[in-house]
């Protein structure tokens, strides 16, 4: 038998179930994570110049992280379905890389946290980036998609260590 840390999702049959979260108490819990695109320059430049044939790109990608934040508990098993209070989602340049930085904040007062949802915000954002620009770069690179932090609920705080790439 295993011991240490075990899978929250699974009973002691082996079968994956949704967890009972009604009697936690509710506290606030906030979440952010990142990713990033990497890109050639020359299409990083055509994105911040606004000249992609789909548009804005970086407007379109936010609103993405969004709207998918709220859609994790449809596009995840076992996720429940929250009541977010706040997302952000903020998508900056970065030369050295080259390409689009993205970071995601979820939020809310509640039972369970709000990792995922970060998590798919930034997931969302990223693809939407991929699609926008394709037909000038089908070379870009997703990746580095990870949790930074989060906070509240029993299992307490947590904050990445270190810089990884």
């Amino acid at each position: 038998m295993m011991s240490g840390p075990r899978l929250t999702h699974i009973d002691s049959a082996g079968e994956a179930h949704m967890v009972d979260v009604g009697d936690k108490a509710e506290t606030e819990r906030v979440a952010a994570a990142e990713g990033f695109v990497r890109m050639r320059p020359e299409t990083l430049a055509l994105i911040l110049e606004g000249n992609a044939k789909k548009g804005d790109v970086i407007g379109t990608a936010r609103l993405a992280g969004i709207m998918a934040a709220k859609q994790t508990s449809n596009l995840i098993p076992l996720c429940h379905p929250l009541m977010l209070t706040k997302v952000s989602v903020d998508i900056v340049p970065d030369d050295a890389l080259p390409g689009l930085r993205i970071e995601a904040m979820a939020k809310l007062k509640g039972r369970t946290g709000v990792e995922m949802e970060a998590l798919t915000a930034v997931s969302i954002a990223c693809l939407t980036i991929y699609d926008m620009a394709k037909a000038a770069d089908r070379e870009m690179e997703i990746g580095g998609i990870r949790l930074v932090s989060k906070s509240g609920g029993k299992s307490g705080d947590y904050r990445r260590g270190g810089d990884q790439d």
